[in-house]
């Protein structure tokens, strides 16, 4: 969800939301989960087929992973994706920025169900990416983020598609492009098509379900100068102190903290050609991030105004590059509208049916941000939910490795969401709720 450069600040966030995270309270939200779907003559078809062929799965799985999918050049998992859905009989596009989209027709007067799985990776395209198993284990760069739902989605598609599932509403299955660059796909998809009703990102931490959007802008602040020998540098403005006064300014910001507070991290410092010479140019970069957007906009205000600051003293000209700006979805006070939708307490109560837990000493059930292609539908105030693919650790890392067997309960919970919904939006008693 982050560029490779930007890993720490990812692991970061996510072990501060794991560390500071309480027990869900009492509310009772409102669900669609009934057990009694688990009877119905196709869903026992459909779950005993996710049984049989997940053999099949996991070996596509690490076909997949082995392809190279660097992100804006997802080209070989693209053609394999596009290739699945044409097979299977959906009507098949590639829009203008890469994502492959694959609609299932349904019947007529249901919801619009999209489900998002990003086929990209952090890793270059030349990074050795064979997978090496150990029992339960795949080890391998991407295997867990995101290629474990990439295939979850393909083997849900072919399972409705064996067992005869019927809906009314459409399913639009969606491979999209560039998520670890700033969730481009998804936000240029929701962009340019008619709102859905229902977004599913399978894509969040194993046994969790996020609902909110954490808010990320990365900007860039080149400093620039005529330049200088040393031997004429004396005295002459440089890039080099206004970047050091810079830094230490914005480092010393004062704000809340994560979860309904903010982060940054300053990830890069170039610049420069050689030893002796004032550079004429020198940049640094800030990753601002909070799922609060009155914060977040006020934070990357202040920033922008100390670096001007601060270049004006120095007497260096001053370059603002804004690379991306994921909006915020909001803080868990301003979601409590989003987490009453059905979909989140249904997806937690299929999660619970199944026995899917996040393994986590005090670990949320559901969680009111998320760094996934579920953030644009959340400030598009869509019904966005991320869930796990696999239970998985080390993603954006060489040592990432993921457990092959948690990716079977993983496409259960997405085909049961999906089928739970599919023709229309409803709730059931609590009485029926499964604890």
């Amino acid at each position: 969800m982050t560029r490779p450069h930007r890993l720490l600040l990812g692991v970061a966030v996510s072990l501060t939301l794991a560390a500071t995270a309480t027990a869900q309270p009492a509310t009772q939200y409102p669900t669609s989960w009934d057990p009694a779907l688990m009877q119905r003559a196709d869903i026992k078809a459909a779950m005993a087929r996710l049984e049989q062929n997940f053999p099949q799965q996991v070996e596509e799985w690490i076909r997949l992973t082995e392809m190279p999918a660097k992100s804006g050049k997802e080209q070989a998992r693209a053609a394999h994706v596009k290739a699945t859905f044409e097979k299977e009989g959906l009507r098949t596009s590639v829009d203008s920025i890469g994502n492959v989209i694959g609609v299932r027709k349904g019947t007529g007067g249901g919801p619009t169900i999209v489900i998002m799985a990003h086929m990209d990776v952090v890793f270059e395209n030349d990074t050795p990416k064979k997978v090496r198993r150990s029992g339960d284990t795949l080890f391998a760069p991407g295997v867990g983020d995101n290629t474990a739902s990439v295939a979850n989605m393909l083997s849900t598609l072919r399972t409705m598609n064996a067992t005869k599932f019927t809906h009314k509403g459409d399913i639009i299955f969606i491979g999209t492009v560039q998520e670890e660059v700033g969730l481009k796909g998804a936000e240029y998809w929701l962009a340019h098509n008619p709102r859905p009703d229902l977004l599913i990102a399978p894509d969040g931490a194993y046994g969790s379900v996020s609902y909110g959007a954490l808010g990320i802008f990365w900007t860039k602040y080149v400093f620039t100068s005529p330049g200088a020998h040393t031997l004429a540098s004396r005295g002459r403005p440089t890039p080099v102190r206004a970047v050091a006064e810079a830094v230490e300014r914005l480092y010393n910001i004062e704000f809340p903290a994560l979860p309904d507070g903010a982060v940054m991290n300053i990830g890069q410092i170039h610049g420069g050609e050689i030893f002796n010479s004032v550079p004429q140019e020198l940049y640094f970069t800030v990753d601002l991030r909070s799922p609060d957007p009155v914060l977040l906009d006020s934070l990357d205000r202040t920033i922008t105004r100390i670096t001007k600051e601060v270049a004006e003293k120095h007497k260096v000209g001053l370059r603002v590059e804004v690379d991306q700006k994921n909006q915020a979805g909001g803080t868990e006070k301003q979601l409590e509208g989003a987490r009453a939708h059905p979909l989140v307490q249904t997806a937690v109560d299929i999660n619970r049916f199944l026995g899917i837990s996040s393994g986590m000493p005090g670990a949320r059930e559901a969680v009111p941000t998320g760094a996934t292609d579920a953030n644009p539908g959340v400030v598009r105030k869509i019904p966005s939910i991320a869930i796990g693919g696999s239970r998985a650790s080390g993603a954006h890392q060489l040592t990432e490795f993921a457990l092959a067997s948690t990716a079977l309960p993983s496409t259960k919970l997405l085909y049961l969401l999906t089928a739970t919904f599919a023709d229309g939006i409803k709730t059931v008693p609590p009485g029926k709720i499964v604890p």
